[in-house]
């Protein structure tokens, strides 16, 4: 019996790349900027400008996010979180090592 396995993604090198990428993090809602806030426990701690009203800062952070690791804005998505201070992040076409890199 062949086993029939999902196509996997490559760079623009031919490079393999992972599926998605989950990061956890804590927002801090109504801050002066948004910013990278250094850690939160073993969260990742983002001060986000927006307030927590219809769903602004939601979509400030995953914006935010984007445009820190150069992605697509439709490449990062809410999974967990989504009226809490703690969140899920998935990624799309980015290594856990390049995010290590880029959200310092």
């Amino acid at each position: 019996m062949r086993r029939l396995l999902a196509p996997r993604l490559l760079s623009r090198d031919n490079v393999p790349m992972p599926r998605s990428v989950r990061i956890a993090v804590y927002v801090q809602p109504r801050a002066k900027r948004t910013e990278i806030a250094g850690r939160h426990g073993t969260d990742l701690k983002i001060r986000v400008a927006a307030p927590p009203v219809d769903q602004a800062a939601n979509e400030a952070l995953l914006a935010f996010i984007a445009s820190k690791l150069g992605v697509r804005p439709r490449d990062v998505r809410l999974v967990a979180g989504a009226t809490s201070r703690h969140k899920v992040l998935e990624i799309d076409g980015i290594t856990p090592e390049q995010i290590g890199i880029l959200l310092r």
